[in-house]
């Protein structure tokens, strides 16, 4: 299964191309969810074979989750009357959740997300491995499997269940979500980005190819809304100069796709879906994760970092963790086996700056962690 993840700027167009490309795939042949979290209101939309259009809202996800959980939830909480699910407030980023979970349970050949504005898209990106992060944190492996033993215990009447116990029972929750995760694979998750032909868009996008490419992601296309040619007048080549500049710094991000800059939004499903002739769903992601490489006296990781600047990119060890980070983004990155058992000896920026950004970093041996003979053999092949 294949997951498109489509966000840009507020007002680019965002969900007008998430529901062509989901109308486009699935009169392709393929079954396609289509995944948002608001209403799409394009005619025609609903009735696109082998295509299912989902709301996903925090506050439904919330009021089920409510529902189904209040009498375990209940031990926790002072209050003798619990309030209806009706009444319960969706908690702060519920409506991530909800639309995380809903990808993770799509059954489809391709799942297009509309992740809204950038801010949203870019943490829905980084939503999966901030979980795990927290989730590692909170409940380390050892703990982890304390928590097996008290909930076998508890299931066999060796223990009494109480107010721990409704705790643990959110533990296999959040590790089927991340089980069920999606966007973990970056070989088959694509992202297309919006945006429209002004400088003023240029930043923001190359900051998002940067924190796309941190969690493993890169823009597989940038649909572009530009005014067409042939316009007169001073305000139209004002117009047309500032655009054809953008344009430029735009392909830098991304593969161009120009779509006509309207006055209003298609009506229809057939108009919006024309707006993408030419340019095909992505047949696979962004490139395969970091692999380690041999350098002299150890080993090199590369992660690509397109557009960083060396002031921005902060990196920090922690256990078994490589922690990067591009401004206020960070992402913690699970070393292998070969590389927990090296130290970190530098980070150096190349291209800085550049769509070829990229921090490389180098390790060593640690010689409290490799036997004698093996840490010698090393040197002698160094």
């Amino acid at each position: 299964m294949r997951t498109l993840l489509v966000t840009g700027p507020g007002g680019a167009g965002t969900s007008t191309v998430a529901a062509a490309a989901a109308a486009r795939s699935a009169l392709e042949g393929r079954r396609t969810v289509l995944l948002s979290r608001q209403d799409l209101a394009l005619r025609g939309l609903d009735a696109v074979p082998r295509l299912r259009a989902q709301r996903v809202g925090g506050g439904r996800a919330v009021q089920d989750l409510w529902g189904a959980h209040a009498d375990a939830l209940g031990v926790l909480l002072p209050h003798p009357i619990l309030p209806p699910a009706t009444s319960v407030v969706p908690l702060p980023g519920a409506d991530a959740l909800a639309l995380l979970a809903a990808l993770g349970t799509a059954d489809a050949d391709v799942v297009v997300v509309d992740a809204g504005p950038l801010r949203d898209g870019l943490a829905m990106a980084a939503l999966p491995g901030d979980l795990r992060w927290w989730l590692g944190q909170a409940l380390p492996p050892t703990v982890r499997a304390l928590t097996a033993v008290r909930t076998a215990a508890v299931a066999a009447g060796g223990a009494r269940r109480g107010p721990l116990d409704a705790v643990l029972d959110v533990v296999p929750a959040a590790e089927r979500l991340l089980a069920a995760d999606r966007l973990a694979d970056p070989a088959t998750t694509a992202v297309w980005l919006t945006a429209d032909a002004r400088e003023a868009a240029v930043p923001a996008l190359r900051r998002a190819a940067s924190v796309l490419a941190l969690h493993g992601l890169r823009p597989a296309a940038l649909v572009t809304r530009a005014l067409p040619a042939g316009g007169t007048g001073e305000w139209w080549m004002r117009r047309a100069a500032e655009q054809e500049a953008a344009l430029g710094r735009l392909a830098e991000v991304a593969p161009l796709h120009v779509v006509p800059e309207l006055p209003g939004t298609p009506s229809d499903v057939t108009d919006a879906v024309a707006l993408l002739g030419g340019l095909h769903l992505p047949e696979r992601g962004g490139p395969p994760p970091a692999t380690p490489q041999r350098q002299p006296g150890g080993w090199q990781l590369t992660v690509a970092l397109p557009f960083a600047d060396r002031t921005e990119v902060g990196l920090t060890r922690w256990g078994d963790d490589l922690v990067i980070g591009v401004g206020e983004d960070r992402r913690s990155l699970r070393l292998d086996s070969l590389l927990r058992r090296c130290e970190v000896t530098g980070g150096r920026m190349v291209s800085p700056g550049t769509a070829d950004a990229r921090l490389e970093i180098s390790f060593r041996p640690d010689p409290q962690q490799w036997p004698a003979d093996l840490l010698a053999a090393e040197g002698r092949n160094t």
